[in-house]
C-alpha cells in the first residue's frame, strides 16, 4: 500500500484516483474548486463517466480514498504525487501551463522535508515541461525536501476512460533515475501492462505524436470521405478495405464529422506550436485542423443544401456531447455545426441523454427537448451528432411521422440508407447516401448495414 496525492480531480485525475484506490493504495484528491470538492465528499462525481462515481463513492466508504483542497493534508505523507491538472490551449496555440506551475508551487511548498518525493506529470505538457517542474519544486521546496520529476502521460479515451486506466495497452515512464522509473512502474503492477521506459522528453513527446496520429487518420477518413461524396463511392465499403492492410488497420477509419473533446484539438494544436517554435512548418499538423474544421461546415452544408432556404428551417440535432458516454462538450462538432446553423436564421431543437445542462449554459437559444421525438417534431431535418447506443433503437415511423419534412443527416453513418429511404426519409451519411448504395445494391456488390431501422 502508498500514499499516493493527486492534483487535480477531472477526468484523468479522479481515474487516476479511483483505480490506485481500487489497487489498494491510500489516495487523497487535491482541487482548489471547493464545490468539485464538496461533491465528491458528498459521494458525488461532478463528471459523467461510466462506472466512476460508483467507484468513487466504493472506496470513500473503504477510506482508502479522501478529498480535500488543502495541499498540506496530502502532500506531506505522499510517495507519489501526480499532476493532473488542465493544460487548455494558451492564445497562442500553446499549451497554457499556469495551472501546472500553481500545482508545482503548491506541491513544493507541502513537501515534507527528508521524505523522498516522485512528483509524476500525468497532464499532457509540452516537451520539457518535466524540467520546468523540477526548476519549480527546486526553487520553492526546502532543501532537505528530497523529490524526482517523471512524466507518466495518460491515453484514456472518455467514455470508457474506466476500461482504459485498469487495461492499459501501456505504460510510458519518462526518467533518467532507473531507480525511480522503477518505483513508478511498480505502481502499475496491478494493471500487468507492457512498460515502456524512455527519457523524460520522449514520453511527453509521445503523448503528442500518438494523439496527432490519431487526429490525422480521423481527418484523413473526413477528407476521403468527401472525395467519396464527389465520385458517387461509399466511403465504408473503402475503409473496410482498407483496414483489412496489416499496415493500416481498421482502427480510426470511420468516416464523419470530425474529431472534439480535450486531447485531440488542443494537442495537435500545441504540438503544431512546439514544431513552430522549434523553427519548422508542421504542414501535416495545420492540414488535419482545417480538414476536421471543413468536416463541420461541410455537414451544415448538407442540410442547408437538402433543406432548401435554411432560414425560417427547424432542425432537430440530436447528440450534443463530442462523443458517447460522456457530457464533455469541450470542442464538441454540435457547437460548430449549432452556431452554424443558428447564424444562418435556422430553429434548433435538441436533444442529448446527458450533456444537455452544459449545453445549456453556452447555447441559450436552442430549443432544448425530453427526447428524439420532441426535438424532432417540425423539424425540417435531422441532423444526427452524437452515435449514442440509445438512438439506435428508435421507432423510425414515429420520427417520420412528426417531422414537417424529410431530411435525415446522418454525421456518424449509423444508420441503413436504403431502410431509411423506404421510411420516406431523404438520408445522406457522411460519404454515403441512397444513390452510392443503390448502384452497389445493382451491380450485386453486398452493402453493409450498420443499423437495420
Amino acid at each position: 500500500m502508498r500514499n499516493i496525492a493527486v492534483v487535480g480531480t477531472g477526468y484523468v485525475g479522479l481515474c487516476t484516483a479511483a483505480t490506485f484506490a481500487h489497487a489498494g493504495n491510500r489516495v487523497v484528491g487535491v482541487d482548489v474548486d471547493a464545490e468539485k470538492i464538496a461533491r465528491l465528499t458528498a459521494g458525488e462525481s461532478p463528471i459523467f463517466e461510466p462506472g466512476l462515481a460508483q467507484l468513487l463513492r466504493e472506496h470513500w466508504r473503504t477510506g482508502r480514498l479522501a478529498f480535500t483542497t488543502d495541499y498540506a493534508d496530502a502532500i506531506p505523507a505522499a510517495d507519489f504525487v501526480f499532476i493532473c491538472v488542465d493544460t487548455p490551449t494558451g492564445a497562442n496555440g500553446g499549451a497554457d501551463l499556469h495551472h501546472v506551475r500553481a500545482a508545482a508551487g503548491s506541491i513544493a511548498r507541502a513537501l515534507d522535508p527528508g521524505h523522498r518525493t516522485i512528483v509524476i506529470d500525468k497532464s499532457t505538457m509540452p516537451v520539457g515541461s518535466g524540467e520546468a517542474i523540477a526548476a519549480i519544486l527546486h526553487e520553492a521546496s526546502r532543501a532537505d525536501a528530497p523529490f524526482a520529476v517523471v512524466s507518466n502521460p495518460e491515453f484514456l479515451r472518455e467514455g470508457s476512460a474506466l476500461h482504459d486506466a485498469f487495461h492499459p495497452d501501456r505504460v510510458v515512464i519518462g526518467s533518467g533515475d532507473p531507480a525511480v522509473t522503477a518505483a513508478v512502474a511498480a505502481l502499475y503492477e496491478p494493471f500487468g501492462a507492457p512498460i515502456y521506459r524512455t527519457s523524460l522528453r520522449a514520453a511527453e513527446m509521445i503523448k503528442y505524436a500518438s494523439n496527432a496520429m490519431l487526429a490525422t487518420r480521423i481527418s484523413f477518413m473526413s477528407e476521403i470521405a468527401h472525395i467519396c461524396d464527389g465520385l458517387g463511392v461509399d466511403v465504408r465499403e473503402v475503409a473496410t478495405g482498407m483496414g483489412m492492410d496489416t499496415r493500416i488497420g481498421p482502427q480510426f477509419l470511420k468516416a464523419g464529422i470530425g474529431f472534439g473533446g480535450s486531447c485531440f484539438p488542443k494537442d495537435v494544436k500545441a504540438l503544431a506550436f512546439m514544431a513552430e517554435e522549434a523553427e519548422y512548418t508542421p504542414q501535416l499538423l495545420h492540414a488535419v485542423l482545417e480538414i476536421n474544421r471543413e468536416a463541420r461546415r461541410s455537414f451544415v452544408r448538407k442540410i442547408s443544401h437538402l433543406v432548401g432556404d435554411i432560414e425560417g428551417a427547424t432542425i432537430a440535432v440530436w447528440g450534443l456531447a463530442f462523443k458517447p458516454d460522456t457530457d464533455d462538450l469541450r470542442e464538441a462538432p454540435s457547437l460548430d455545426i449549432i452556431r452554424d446553423l443558428l447564424s444562418r436564421g435556422a430553429t434548433v431543437r435538441a436533444f442529448d441523454p446527458v450533456a444537455m445542462e452544459a449545453a445549456r449554459r453556452v447555447l441559450p437559444e436552442v430549443v432544448y427537448c425530453a427526447d428524439l421525438y420532441q426535438a424532432a417534431t417540425g423539424a425540417d431535418a435531422v441532423a444526427l451528432i452524437t452515435e449514442w447506443d440509445t438512438f439506435r433503437a428508435l421507432d423510425f415511423a414515429l420520427v417520420r411521422s412528426v417531422m414537417r419534412g424529410q431530411v435525415f443527416v446522418d454525421g456518424r453513418n449509423q444508420f441503413d440508407p436504403t431502410a431509411m429511404a423506404a421510411l420516406g426519409f431523404t438520408y445522406r451519411g457522411v460519404g454515403v447516401s441512397l444513390v452510392q448504395v443503390a448502384s452497389l445494391a445493382d451491380a450485386g456488390v453486398p452493402v453493409p448495414a450498420p443499423v437495420s431501422v
